[in-house]
């Protein structure tokens, strides 16, 4: 992978100075590239990772993690149905995956009940969709590569026999 790449999806807060200055490059050559990269789509977003554990925020949205088994397309394979799942507002990832499943969904939603009702009304009653499986997310502990701190530690009693 291009080096500018590597450093900024590390961190993305680099700036093309600290950039150029990191690979003995000129500001001008890296401010450049960078556009390049995000003229041809290979750079698409500037993101950060936000521990929402720790956000103080009583409108948290739950996440939950779908694997789905379709049916492929004659003549389109995957991507058609791909295309039509991942247009729903409530996914935020869509992967084809090899395994029993074929698709693996990021799906939020404001509480268990809204993915539960996404599931039921708008994608397993899609043509082509064969079965589903759900797990919800209860706690992150890495992401991106970032380890995240939480609220509480565990402070259960040590229990001995």
């Amino acid at each position: 992978m291009d080096e500018i790449l590597e450093i900024l999806e590390k961190d993305a807060r680099r700036t093309p100075e600290e950039i150029a200055k990191m690979l003995k490059k000129k500001p001008k050559a890296v401010k450049e590239a960078i556009k390049k990269l995000e003229k041809e789509g290979i750079i698409l977003k500037y993101r950060a990772v936000i521990n929402k554990e720790l956000v103080k925020d009583s409108n948290a949205e739950v996440r939950a993690l779908i694997e789905v088994n379709i049916l492929p397309q004659k003549d389109l394979g995957f991507d058609k149905i791909a295309e039509r799942i991942y247009s729903f507002p409530e996914v935020a990832s869509c992967y084809l995956i090899s395994g029993t499943y074929d698709l693996l969904l990021v799906v939020e939603g404001k509480d268990l009940h809204t993915v539960a009702r996404f599931v039921a009304e708008k994608l397993a009653p899609l043509d082509h969709v064969k079965g589903t499986a759900t797990h919800f997310l209860l706690k992150k502990y890495k992401e991106d590569g970032v380890i995240l701190k939480h609220k509480e530690e565990n402070k259960r009693i040590a229990i001995s026999y």
